[in-house]
């Protein structure tokens, strides 16, 4: 029974992820859907991305988080257009989440929109929300094991971002172990490392993101 009910879940979402993407591609809008874990960087993958990019992108946000702005008011003070969405304990943002709030986005003004999902590396994974594709970061204090034990979300994302590579001198990871296990697990995956607060793989990072607009 408990599979039927996921079962169903997952189709109704599917078809409302296709409903946003209809929505996105009618408004020519490339979407990525950015997944981590909690305190991986990716509001701070955000801020560095937009300061980038604003001058030949324009860039939106929408904000998954459980509770609170804080998020929100980081992006907000870059000029970025932003939509925070509070889940209210749900682990993931879903189509019908996206679907609920994308009036309050002036979608014709934007060449990119990303949604930062909620910090977890499982329920993310698995509900599509209408993006053109999923991206993850993973910081290098969370350990070279994490592709192995959370395969969905390595298998799904089309970049891997690791993030906090200047901590590389003073902690033991593996930052090869990493890239070869999440490339196993998706041998297309594009991988960056990356330092969000040095800045260091930020322009690799973002010469892609361009290149992907076109």
């Amino acid at each position: 029974m408990k599979i039927k009910v996921a079962s169903k879940i997952l189709d109704a979402n599917e078809r409302l992820a296709a409903e946003n993407r209809k929505i996105f591609r009618n408004k020519g809008v490339y979407v990525i859907n950015l997944m981590s874990s909690p305190g991986a960087g990716k509001t701070s993958l955000l801020e560095n991305t937009i300061r980038a990019l604003s001058s030949s992108i324009r860039l939106g946000v929408i904000e998954g988080d459980i509770a609170g702005t804080d998020d929100a008011a980081r992006i907000a003070c870059l000029g970025a257009p932003v939509v925070q969405i509070n889940t209210g304990g749900a682990c993931h943002l879903d189509a019908n989440m996206i679907n609920d709030v994308l009036k309050e986005l002036p979608l014709e003004e934007l060449d990119l929109l990303i949604i930062e999902n909620v910090g977890n590396l499982v329920c993310p994974a698995e509900f599509k929300v209408g993006e053109d594709m999923k991206a993850m970061i993973l910081s290098l204090t969370e350990g070279h094991d994490k592709p192995l034990k959370y395969p969905l979300m390595f298998q799904e994302s089309s970049a891997l971002l690791i993030n906090k590579i200047d901590l590389k001198p003073y902690i033991d990871v593996d930052v090869n172990k990493i890239k070869r296990d999440a490339l196993s697990l998706n041998p297309s995956t594009r991988i960056f490392e990356i330092s969000c607060k040095t800045g260091e793989g930020i322009g690799e990072w973002t010469a892609w993101l361009k290149g992907l607009i076109g």
